[in-house]
């Protein structure tokens, strides 16, 4: 699979595709246990329980961390979505390479902190 193309519509941005989330969430496997939750239409990427990127408009998102920052190097940062926090912005030519998406994504999950249960 390559990476694909984000299309705009007249309204904006389209929606991710669930192609794009699987071929990202298949190349940072080597990281722990990786997977993908859809919210409001688009996906959140968790790697042992912590979300640790959103793909947002067939683009990837990571939680800054200081050691991530490092790992990167230069890299642009821009919020997932209106009001949310600058994450960094992992263009699509770096998701070939999967050791490399598999090591920041194991580098961002050991700095975050682990979820509280939310009691129901």
């Amino acid at each position: 699979m390559t990476v694909r193309t984000v299309i705009r519509s007249r309204s904006g941005w389209m929606a991710s595709s669930q192609g794009t989330v699987d071929f990202i969430v298949e190349q940072m496997a080597l990281a722990g246990t990786v997977s993908a939750r859809k919210m409001f239409g688009e996906y959140g990427i968790y790697c042992d329980g912590k979300m640790v990127a959103l793909v947002c408009d067939d683009r990837l998102f990571v939680k800054p961390t200081y050691d991530g920052r490092a790992f990167v190097g230069a890299c642009d940062e821009a919020p997932p979505y209106p009001a949310a926090k600058p994450h960094l912005v992992i263009g699509g030519d770096r998701w070939d390479d999967r050791e490399w998406l598999s090591t920041l994504i194991r580098i961002t999950a050991a700095q975050l902190p682990v979820p509280m249960k939310r009691s129901r």
